[in-house]
């Protein structure tokens, strides 16, 4: 489920996923508010916007936060510099 396979498509990933939401998250921005982001708006160098389901979206957002790419202060998610 983190990593593509053989029955997990690379766009469902969480890794993937993982890519696409810190594209997003270039500015501080509300769980809610990136959720309707993505919804509505295709990624850099993408076509149409990402299927990410909503349960999807929260594991990705463990993941990121537990490898320490994202942070939340206040209420908004924020990128970690590198």
């Amino acid at each position: 489920m983190i990593l593509p396979s053989k029955h997990l498509s690379p766009d469902r990933a969480l890794l993937t996923a993982g890519a696409t939401i810190l594209r997003f998250l270039s500015e501080p921005m509300t769980v809610s508010a990136l959720w309707e982001h993505m919804l509505r708006h295709p990624g850099p160098g993408q076509r149409e916007a990402p299927r990410l389901r909503y349960d999807a979206f929260i594991l990705t957002l463990d993941l990121l936060f537990l490898v320490g790419a994202i942070d939340i202060q206040d209420g908004l998610l924020r990128r970690n510099s590198p």
